[in-house]
């Protein structure tokens, strides 16, 4: 017991340095001195790939760009709902394709210059042809729809579309692509501008050691509040169990990418944790064009049989189950939808009556890496669904592949059901249901069950013509009411993200997209 003693206190004593020496992390010398300085340090998994907008494809990149950057509209804290950001307001012509923002006066960038309709048109024009290149990977989901930008004087643009899409706003709110960049700075600075970002947000770049950390600085010209921690550290610790440690040591102030297990026991030690459902969906899709699945009832019957419960415990804590195509906290989304429920009997009154009383048998296509959908992998995952199957009978052969062979399989529509999973791009319900369910989708191989129904078509796409919020859920609900009902998926699980502050935070919001603006978060 003694040297268990010892130990633990080595361990105490050491690990302070151990983080100075391994992490570049030299905000924390002041922490362990107990002195206070101003600073909100985020502790987090990965570091950043790039800090220009027009270039990030992930979400650390992301996680820094959202507190340099702000673009013309933002999320509101935690949600997906949208309000005015660098645009006080704007007005959509009654045909849907004429968007016109109204911009704020007396906002500078980050270098002096000032913000204005032509560093508007500027920031979305070099993510267009003739000028996009294929590192702007977000560029055309977010502006592909846009025909033409015009900017009437200084504090106004026009955005005329090529087609109604009601989703534009919620893409002009995405870190990714979105932002607006200073001009001047990204013509003197060239591809630098990726390693020295310059944009309108409440902090300003200060320095980037790669690997280690990024240090952001309040911006003391910003046109709103300034930042309640005058200095924000992005601080890389790619070991969960050491992350969740630094944050009880007191040398990082917020955790993100926490294991359940070490969640629970920063909960244990006082530290407050917090949940957020993953803006995705892990699902069992049917090829709903081939036998046995081009048969509703047999669809049904086999949702029928997987006890999602069951499913989601395999991820100990990391996932929630579904009740239907959208994750919580999207338009459309319903806490009291009734999903088709686990229910044996049904389902083999259902089978017997689609000719398979002597018992079913299909083959699952799935592949063997996880993803962020599904943690525990592919393989895990389809060998949980065939146990579940095989109670009631239901024989499955599982084929797994590599991530790449597996999507050239699933194309090729191999086997008889596949695993799949979405990750949503800009929080609108459009970028799951349209992009995944529309029959247009079915030839891109998005729609990979080769769902087509008439009326979710139809509903689909009068949603994206919809601009008030309120007509466009009850669109959605509908729509989702008749997909539920076709069940080209069986819905298992969102992912569950777990987070973590010291007692000091206050004001700090997990964002379901895994961003989230830091300015009006509190270290006392």
């Amino acid at each position: 017991m003694r040297t268990l003693k010892l130990i633990s206190i080595f361990l105490l004593l050491i690990l302070p340095f151990f983080f100075l020496s391994h992490t570049g992390f030299l905000p924390a010398a002041g922490r362990i001195a107990g002195i206070s300085s101003g600073q909100l340090i985020y502790g987090r998994s990965q570091d950043a790939v790039t800090l220009d907008p027009a270039f990030s494809q992930d979400d650390e990149s992301n996680k820094v760009i959202a507190n340099i950057f702000e673009g013309l509209v933002r999320f509101k804290p935690g949600t997906s709902t949208i309000e005015p950001c660098l645009a006080e307001g704007w007005r959509v012509s009654p045909d849907g394709r004429e968007w016109t923002f109204f911009l704020r006066k007396d906002v500078i960038f980050h270098d002096g210059t000032t913000f204005n309709s032509e560093a508007v048109r500027f920031s979305i024009e070099r993510q267009l042809p003739p000028q996009r290149t294929e590192s702007a990977g977000y560029a055309s989901f977010v502006f592909g729809m846009v025909e033409s930008i015009k900017t009437p004087d200084l504090y106004t643009v026009q955005f005329k579309l090529k087609y109604p899409y009601a989703p534009f706003l919620n893409n002009l709110a995405m870190p990714a692509a979105a932002p607006i960049v200073s001009p001047a700075a990204v013509n003197a600075l060239g591809e630098e501008f990726g390693e020295k970002p310059v944009g309108t947000g409440p902090y300003r770049f200060s320095s980037w050691k790669k690997g280690k950390n990024i240090i952001l600085k309040e911006n003391r010209d910003y046109w709103n509040k300034l930042p309640e921690c005058p200095t924000l550290v992005f601080n890389v610790i790619q070991n969960n169990r050491l992350r969740a440690l630094a944050l009880k040591l007191g040398l990082v102030d917020i955790v993100d990418s926490l294991a359940p297990s070490d969640a629970r026991y920063l909960e244990q030690k006082g530290l407050p944790v917090m949940q957020a459902p993953g803006l995705d969906l892990n699902y069992l899709g049917f090829f709903t064009d081939k036998e046995p699945f081009d048969d509703p009832a047999v669809r049904k019957a086999v949702s029928m049989l997987i006890d999602r419960k069951h499913i989601t415990e395999i991820y100990q804590g990391a996932a929630i189950e579904a009740n239907g195509p959208l994750p919580p906290g999207l338009l459309g989304y319903d806490a009291s939808l009734n999903s088709i429920a686990y229910d044996p009997v049904g389902a083999q009154e259902l089978l017997a009556g689609a000719g398979y009383a002597e018992g079913l048998q299909f083959e699952i296509i799935t592949y063997t890496s996880p993803r962020p959908y599904n943690l525990a992998g592919g393989d895990i995952l389809a060998s949980a669904i065939q146990k579940e199957l095989a109670h009631a009978g239901v024989g499955t052969v599982i084929k797994s592949y590599s991530w790449d062979q597996y999507k050239e399989a699933l194309f090729n529509k191999e086997g008889n059901a596949f695993l799949y999973g979405w990750i949503s791009d800009n929080g609108d319900p459009d970028n799951f249901l349209y992009i995944l369910l529309s029959s247009s989708q079915i030839e891109n191989g998005l729609n990979a069950a080769r769902y087509r129904n008439n009326e979710v078509d139809l509903l689909l796409v009068k949603a994206q013509l919809e601009t008030e919020p309120a007509l466009r859920e009850k669109i959605y609900r509908n729509a989702i009411e008749k997909i539920t009902q076709d069940a080209p998926w069986v819905f298992l699980n969102h992912s569950l993200k777990h987070y973590a502050t010291s007692t000091k935070v206050t004001g700090f919001t997990p964002h379901f997209a895994g961003f989230a603006p830091l300015d009006t978060v509190k270290n006392d």
